[in-house]
């Protein structure tokens, strides 16, 4: 399992959600922060007491650095958390009527500054919140759980959700942001496998988003992310898969462009009826030995050892091969990706697959990273993530559709990962993976390769996702946000995630 910490640190967040009378007198986003904080945490601790976590208490700096990056590390006026939906949505409440600023925090592993953290406001975190229920082919959970604790709950049922690829990884950024797992070539993403919503409005009312009540809101929350509200619970569709077949397979540098190959031909395979099989393509270097190798984590639906799926890589001279059959609990056990571990910046781009122009893509972040390599605990990675033209039929063809709107083509959506050590060098590691990741882009354009889809578990804090969806369904998301949202809650006092412009 060694192999797998070429990845575990560096791949790809937010629990966040027909309002039409608003707490009245209220002009949000005015005030002080300092004042405005203060205010809530004084009256939420006049509530709920023992929930309100403030600077100097015993368990602050825990739940202040609760997070996978380094970077995300601040200083909240209180962590606030909540038991149950109710206290959620008073807790919204008193933000409006103080005009406080506030972060939300499922899993804390949205990577950049601020995403689901705030200095010196408030945090509403989901550490309370795991309560689920397992039905015959739904589980509801809530926005504390992580997806190891999904796949774990519906363990004894020999069933699993379409989630996230990582242990610690929470369920609601994931899902709100779309969410890719290993089955995405089939059951589409983890958006595409949300049956109901129950949503906390920017007034702290409660309401149902599915495809009969508030169904444009339910539309909104498949990639949308944190801008109509938060979410308290997720109804997830779930499928029989009592057997699962893995591959860990790692390469040395002279296998780079046959690597690179069936990465391509991964990407471009469909069918209309697939096998539900996804990956974890990772390629690290290190600049201080000149060493690059290659990592495949791969998952397929059902027994098959070595998994049938993945020929096109056991077909190549490996460093190392290990298969295995098992289940979703036990093989998301070890994907752990502890927190606190790097500074860690993502920057991303999406392109159709062509094996010469992506090995030169990554023959060029190679010779790049060693402009770099005095940075203190430097760990470049560059992963690319398969979406399959299977993937993106899954919403065509489900009578619900989704927020990005993808055409039905295979992309590969490249990645920059890249860890380091201290604060001295966040602008320099900043600078340089966009200007590196812009440039590749840009190229690719004049190759006509490049697609401007930005997925947001992949992408950099300065990157627009929003500028990759279909523009009408971005107008549509506006109009949803104005009816749901009228006084700006969630892009007044929520500031963190990827927010839509006005």
């Amino acid at each position: 399992m060694k192999y797998l910490l070429h990845f575990l640190g560096f791949t790809s967040v937010l629990g966040v959600g027909n309002a039409s009378n608003f707490l009245t007198g209220t002009s949000l986003g005015t005030s002080n922060l300092t004042a405005g904080a203060a205010c809530a945490c004084k009256e939420l601790s006049s509530i709920y007491s023992s929930q309100v976590i403030l600077p100097g208490s015993e368990n602050y700096t825990a739940q202040a650095n609760y997070y996978w990056d380094i970077r995300a590390d601040l200083s909240p006026a209180c962590v606030f958390m909540p038991n149950t939906a109710d206290q959620v949505a008073t807790a919204v409440k008193q933000f409006v009527q103080c005009d406080a600023q506030f972060a939300v925090r499922g899993g804390g592993h949205m990577n950049f500054p601020g995403s689901n953290n705030i200095d010196g406001g408030v945090v509403l975190a989901f550490n309370n919140m795991t309560n689920y229920k397992v039905n015959k082919d739904t589980i509801e959970v809530e926005p504390g759980m992580t997806w190891y604790d999904v796949y774990a709950a519906l363990d004894p049922y020999g069933r699993t959700a379409i989630g996230g690829r990582l242990k610690t990884i929470g369920v609601p950024g994931l899902t709100l942001i779309g969410g890719v797992s290993y089955f995405i070539n089939k059951y589409g993403f983890a958006m595409d496998n949300v049956n109901s919503y129950e949503v906390v409005l920017g007034n702290g009312t409660q309401v149902t988003a599915n495809s009969t009540a508030n169904p444009d809101l339910f539309w909104a929350l498949k990639g949308g992310a944190n801008n109509f509200g938060i979410v308290t619970k997720f109804t997830l569709k779930t499928y029989a898969m009592p057997h699962i077949s893995t591959t860990i397979q790692v390469f040395n540098e002279s296998s780079a462009y046959a690597f690179t190959k069936a990465v391509c031909d991964w990407a471009v395979g469909d069918s209309e009826s697939p096998i539900g099989a996804g990956s974890v393509i990772t390629i690290t270097y290190n600049a201080t030995t000149k060493e690059m190798s290659s990592t495949l984590l791969g998952v397929q639906e059902g027994i098959s050892n070595p998994p049938s799926e993945f020929a096109n890589f056991t077909a190549i001279p490996g460093v190392s091969k290990m298969n295995n059959v098992t289940t979703g609990k036990q093989w998301a056990s070890g994907l752990d990706s502890p927190k606190q571990m790097f500074r860690v910046m993502f920057a991303h781009h999406s392109m159709i697959p062509d094996t010469d122009v992506l090995y030169s893509m990554i023959e060029t972040w190679k010779n790049a990273v060693n402009d770099i390599a005095d940075v203190q605990g430097l760990y470049p990675t560059f992963v690319a993530n398969i979406s399959p033209a299977s993937a993106a039929r899954v919403a065509k063809t489900n009578g619900i559709g989704n927020v990005w709107g993808l055409d039905e083509e295979p992309l590969i959506w490249w990645q920059l990962s890249t860890g380091w050590g201290l604060a001295q060098d966040d602008l320099r590691v900043q600078g340089w993976a966009r200007q590196l990741t812009e440039r590749l882009h840009t190229l690719n354009k004049q190759n006509g390769l490049a697609r401007e889809f930005v997925y947001m578990g992949d992408a950099g804090e300065w990157q627009d996702p929003y500028a990759g969806f279909a523009p009408k369904n971005v107008q549509r998301m506006t109009e949803i946000r104005a009816a749901y949202d009228p006084k700006g809650t969630f892009s007044k006092l929520n500031w963190g995630g990827f927010k839509l412009g006005y």
